[in-house]
C-alpha cells in the first residue's frame, strides 16, 4: 500500500508514508520493502521493524523487545501478510532491547543467521549478565556521585534498568557487519555504515541506487535519540560521538535519500534532520552554560533544565545520564569545570 508524498509544514521534511502501519500490519516502502511496528511498554510505545525481500525468503532489519505483546504482533505478521514465508537472516543494528530482544527467538525459530556489529553483539551479552549487588553499588554510587539522592539513586539503579532484562538468549555465533562492508540483499546492494552516541558501532544500511537509508535510531524525525554517559564509562563523550556521526551522514548522503528510522515515520529530509539535531543538542549545551554562570551545580540539578516534565525511573536513568552527556561534552569543549563537593560533583562556569 502506497501513500502520496506527505509535507511536513513548516519544516521542509517529507514523508511518503505519513501513515504508520498498525501492530501487525506490513507497508509497502518499495518492491520487496515492507515496514511494520511492534509495540514496546515505554512513553515511546513503538520500534519500527524491516522486512527485505531476500530470495525466497525475507531479511528482517531489528527485531523488537522480548515482550508477550511484541511476539503477539509477529505472530500475527506470521499468519497474515508473510503466511508461509521464511526468514533468511535476522539484522540487528544495535544492542538496545527494543532492538536485538527478539533476535534468539527468531533466528532459533527459523534457523537462520544473526547478523549485527561486534559491539552490539557483546553489548547484549554483557548485559544479559545477573545484576549482582557489584553492579547495583556502582550505579548508585555513579548516580549519588552527580547529586542525585540516595533514595532516588536506589529506585533508579534497581527500577531503572529493569528494560535490560528483555532480551531472548543469542545464538552462540553471528556474522559480524563492518563499516564499509558491502553486502547484498534480495538484488539490492547496501552499504554497511556505522554510527555512535546512541549505541556504540550502530550499523546503518544504505542503497546508493535507491537512495534508501536504513537509519537505525541514528536520525529519527521529531524525537532525539537517547545519548547517555554510563556507570562503566563515566568520563566518555557520548554526544561528541553522535555529533560526529551526524556530520558524517551530512558529508556523505544526498538530502533526498529516503531516511527509515527505528522509530516513527520514514522521511525525506536527512540534511535538515540533521541540522535539527545538532542545534537541539546544542540549545540543551546552553541551558547549561546558563544555569552554571548564575550557580554551581550537581548533574541532579541540572536535569530539570533540560527536561521538564515529571520522569518515572526508567524515564529518570535516561534523562540523567544524558544530562552527564551535555556535561561531559562541554567539559571535553573548556567550557565548564568540575569541582568535587565532599560526595558531590558540582559544575561551574569555566
Amino acid at each position: 500500500m502506497s501513500q502520496g508524498k506527505v509535507p511536513d509544514a513548516g519544516r521542509g521534511l517529507v514523508f511518503p508514508h505519513a501513515v504508520m502501519p498498525e501492530f501487525g500490519n506490513v507497508v509497502e516502502i518499495a518492491d520487496g520493502i515492507l515496514w511494520t511496528r511492534l509495540p514496546l511498554p515505554f512513553q515511546l510505545d513503538h520500534v519500527n521493524i524491516y522486512l527485505l525481500r531476500d530470495g525466497d525468503g525475507w531479511a528482517v532489519i531489528d527485531t523488537g523487545i522480548k515482550t508477550e505483546a511484541a511476539m503477539a504482533a509477529w505472530e500475527r505478521i506470521f499468519e497474515g501478510p508473510l503466511k508461509g514465508s521464511r526468514i533468511s537472516r535476522v539484522i540487528v543494528t544495535h544492542y538496545h532491547p527494543d532492538h536485538i530482544g527478539l533476535a534468539g527467538w527468531l533466528c532459533e525459530r527459523f534457523d537462520c543467521p544473526l547478523l549485527t556489529s561486534y559491539s552490539s553483539y557483546a553489548a547484549s551479552l554483557l548485559i544479559s549478565f545477573p545484576r549482582d549487588e557489584a553492579f547495583l553499588r556502582q550505579h548508585f554510587d555513579f548516580y549519588t556521585s552527580h547529586g542525585m539522592s540516595q533514595e532516588g539513586a536506589g529506585i533508579v539503579a534497581i527500577q531503572g534498568n529493569d528494560y535490560l532484562k528483555m532480551v531472548d538468549a543469542l545464538p552462540g555465533s553471528y556474522l559480524r557487519l563492518l563499516m564499509a562492508d558491502v553486502i547484498d540483499i534480495g538484488g539490492r546492494t547496501f552499504r554497511i555504515l556505522s554510527g555512535d552516541g546512541h549505541a556504540p558501532e550502530q550499523i546503518m544500511l544504505y542503497c546508493e541506487d535507491e537512495k534508501l537509508l536504513f537509519a537505525a535510531d541514528q536520525v529519527i524525525e521529531k524525537i532525539s535519540p537517547n545519548i547517555s554517559v554510563y556507570a562503566s564509562d563515566p568520563n566518555g563523550d557520548p554526544l561528541g560521538h553522535f555529533l560526529r556521526s551526524l556530520r558524517f551522514l551530512r558529508a556523505n548522503l544526498p538530502e533526498d535519500v529516503l531516511v527509515l528510522s527505528g522509530h516513527r515515520r520514514p522521511f525525506i529530509g536527512l540534511q535538515q534532520r540533521c541540522e535539527e539535531l545538532e542545534r537541539h543538542h546544542e540549545e540543551r549545551c546552553d541551558a547549561i552554560r546558563a544555569a552554571c554562570a548564575k550557580a554551581p551545580h550537581t548533574v541532579a540539578e541540572l536535569v530539570p533544565f533540560l527536561f521538564h516534565r515529571s520522569l518515572n525511573p526508567h524515564e529518570m536513568s535516561f534523562a540523567f545520564t544524558e544530562a552527564i552527556a551535555h556535561v561531559n561534552r562541554l567539559i571535553r569543549r573548556g567550557e565548564i569545570r568540575t569541582e568535587r563537593n565532599g560526595a558531590r560533583i558540582v559544575n561551574l562556569s569555566a
